[in-house]
C-alpha cells in the first residue's frame, strides 16, 4: 500500500517529530521542524552501513539580483575555502581520512552540500558541512583565488558544445524567466562581483529557518536531530530563536507563452548539436506522472520512438533523446540529437515527424506498459542508494510538499492512461517549437529557410 504524507509549510516550532512513512523491517522516515526552523527529514534503513547527508538551502540561481548573476554558485565554491575553525585543506583531509565522499551542487532553484559516510563517521560529516554552512570565512583573498577557478569552470562547458546547447535552450525557451538564467552565472559577471555582493547573499539566504538537513542510511532521527541542533550552535548559529520555516515557492504557473523560433550559434565542430522543445508543466503539476511516461514512450530508451526513427532507420545521430525539467513555477521539454551538419535539416525534419505522430495518434498500449516498466524498475533501483533516498528527501521538503514512497509513486504511474498521454502529448507538441542549433553551419541562411519552414 503506497503512502503519501503533506509536509506544513509552517509548522510550529519545536514541532513534535512527524512520521512519514513507516516500512517493514524498521524502515522508517520522519520528520521535525527544530525551534530555530531547521528542518530534519531522515529515512532510516535498517540493511545500510553508511549515511548519505545533505544540507539543503532552497536559494539557486533563479534568487540572484541584477549584475550578480552566478553568485549562489560562486557562494557554494567558498564554503570549501575555509571556516573560523577550519582551512581549505582541513575540510578536504576530514573526508578523505575516512574514505568519504563530499561535494555540492547549485542549481536553478537550491543548493545542496552533501556527503556519504560510513555510520560511525557521520557525527565528523554533519561538523564539517554544518561548520561550512554556517561560518564560512567568506574573505577577499579567498574569493579572488576562486574567481579564477569559477572562470576556468566556465571556459571548461563553453568548450563542451552539448552544454552550451542546453544553455541556449533554456534561454531562449524560458525568456525573460529567471530560470532561464545559466547558473554558473557569465564571465562578465563573475569578473566583476564583489565580495561584498557575495557575503549579502549569504546573509541574506543562509539562515536556520531557510536550512533543510536530510540523512538516509544508517541514520537515527532523534539522535541525528540532536546532532544537527549541536553541530550548527557549535559553529556559530544561534538556534534559541524560534522562527518558522521559510516558506516553499509560489506554485502558481508563470504563463510563460511559447514563442518559438531559431537560435544559431556557430563553432567549428564535427557534429552539430540540435534541441527542439516548449514550454512545459511545474514540478508540482498532477500531470508529471504522465510527462515521465510519455518522455520515456518519446526518447527515454532504446525503444523509444525517437531513437528507432533517428538512429536506428536513419542512422542520423548517435545521442538523441527526450528530456523534461520542471521548476516550481516553470518546466520545459525538449529533444537533443547531434548529427553531422550535412544532415541538420533531415534530422530535425524526422523528429518534427515522429512528435507530430504522437501527438495526433497517441502511443499503443505495448509503449504505455513499456514505459511503466522501464521507469518503474529505473525508480526502484535508484531507490537502493541512500544518496537517491537523501535527495528524494530534500526535494519533497522544498519542492513538491509531499513525501510519495516508491510503492504510491509507481501506483501513480501505473494509474497513467493512454487518453492523458495523448492530451498532454497534444498540448505540449501543438506550441510553436523553440530551435537551437550550435556547431557547424555550412551555409547559415539555406538552414534558416529550411528549418524556419519545417519549425512553422
Amino acid at each position: 500500500m503506497g503512502h503519501v504524507a503533506a509536509l506544513p509549510l509552517l509548522a510550529e516550532p519545536g514541532a513534535a517529530d512527524m512520521t512519514l512513512h513507516a516500512g517493514e523491517n524498521g524502515a522508517r522516515v520522519m520528520r521535525t521542524v527544530l525551534p530555530s526552523g531547521v528542518r530534519v527529514l531522515t529515512e532510516h534503513m535498517p540493511s545500510m552501513n553508511s549515511v548519505s547527508v545533505g544540507f539543503w538551502l532552497g536559494v539557486g540561481s533563479r534568487d540572484e539580483a541584477p549584475g550578480h548573476e552566478g553568485s549562489t554558485h560562486f557562494l557554494e565554491h567558498l564554503l570549501f575555502k575555509g571556516t573560523r575553525r577550519r582551512t581549505a585543506l582541513e575540510i578536504a583531509e576530514t573526508f578523505d581520512a575516512v574514505g568519504g565522499e563530499s561535494n555540492a551542487a547549485t542549481a536553478k532553484e537550491s543548493t545542496c552540500y552533501y556527503a556519504r559516510v560510513l555510520a560511525r563517521d557521520l557525527p565528523s560529516a554533519v561538523d564539517v558541512i554544518a561548520d561550512m554552512v554556517a561560518s564560512p570565512e567568506l574573505n577577499g583573498e579567498d574569493l579572488e583565488q576562486e574567481r579564477g577557478v569559477i572562470l576556468e569552470e566556465l571556459a571548461m562547458d563553453a568548450d563542451d558544445l552539448t552544454d552550451v546547447a542546453h544553455e541556449r535552450f533554456a534561454q531562449a525557451v524560458l525568456g525573460e524567466h529567471p530560470l532561464g538564467r545559466p547558473i554558473g552565472g557569465t564571465e562578465a559577471v563573475i569578473r566583476s562581483i564583489s565580495a561584498d555582493a557575495v557575503r549579502a547573499h549569504y546573509e541574506a539566504s543562509y539562515r536556520p529557518q531557510d536550512l533543510v538537513v536530510t540523512a538516509a542510511g544508517a541514520v537515527h532521527h532523534e539522535e541525528f536531530c540532536n546532532l544537527v541542533a549541536e553541530r550548527l550552535e557549535e559553529a556559530g548559529w544561534d538556534l534559541s530563536v524560534p522562527a518558522a520555516p521559510t516558506p516553499r515557492r509560489p506554485v502558481a504557473p508563470a504563463g510563460i507563452e511559447p514563442v518559438g523560433g531559431l537560435t544559431v550559434v556557430e563553432r567549428e565542430s564535427e557534429q552539430t548539436h540540435v534541441l527542439l522543445g516548449v514550454p512545459a508543466i511545474t514540478a508540482t503539476d498532477p500531470r508529471r506522472y504522465t510527462l515521465s511516461v510519455l518522455n520515456a514512450i518519446l526518447g527515454g530508451g532504446m525503444s523509444s520512438r525517437l531513437f528507432q526513427e533517428v538512429r536506428e532507420k536513419r542512422g542520423l545521430a548517435y545521442a538523441v533523446y527526450s528530456f523534461a525539467s520542471s521548476y516550481s513555477d516553470a518546466g520545459f521539454v525538449g529533444v537533443y540529437a547531434g548529427c553531422s551538419p550535412a544532415r541538420l535539416v533531415e534530422t530535425v525534419q524526422v523528429i518534427r515527424r515522429t512528435l507530430r505522430e504522437v501527438a495526433q495518434n497517441g502511443v499503443t498500449q505495448e509503449e504505455l506498459v513499456r514505459a511503466r516498466g522501464q521507469i518503474g524498475g529505473a525508480s526502484v533501483m535508484a531507490l537502493e542508494d541512500c544518496g537517491s533516498r537523501m535527495t528524494r528527501l530534500g526535494r519533497a521538503e522544498l519542492v513538491t510538499g509531499e513525501f510519495v514512497d516508491a510503492a504510491e509513486a509507481l501506483r501513480r504511474i501505473d494509474s497513467v492512461t493512454l487518453d492523458e498521454i495523448r492530451d498532454l502529448a497534444r498540448e505540449l507538441i501543438g506550441q510553436p517549437p523553440t530551435a537551437v542549433v550550435v556547431g557547424r553551419v555550412p551555409s547559415l541562411d539555406t538552414l534558416r529557410n529550411a528549418l524556419e519552414e519545417e519549425l512553422s
